[in-house]
């Protein structure tokens, strides 16, 4: 019987990478803003074409999806 030999390696060091260091640039950067009203969450179904036209223009103009439909359903229901 043969016995295989595995080498491990050693311990992980505790430097930061660039990435690391990006990461906690941009999550340090973030904004801490409370949204002005409360904000409860919706979950709707809608065509695989329809999304990809919605994800596609939003991503072209740089907006966020979320962003773009809460314009879109402030634009029909507005603020009384």
């Amino acid at each position: 019987m043969s016995s295989k030999k595995v080498s491990i390696g050693g311990k992980p060091s505790a430097k930061k990478s660039t990435e690391d260091t990006v990461v906690d640039a941009w999550v340090g950067s973030r904004s801490h803003e409370a949204p002005r009203d409360p904000m409860k969450r919706l979950t709707i179904d809608i065509p695989a074409e329809l999304h990809a036209k919605l994800k596609a223009d939003c991503a072209m103009r740089g907006r966020k999806m979320a962003d773009e439909i809460r314009d879109l359903l402030m634009e029909k229901y507005g603020k009384s």
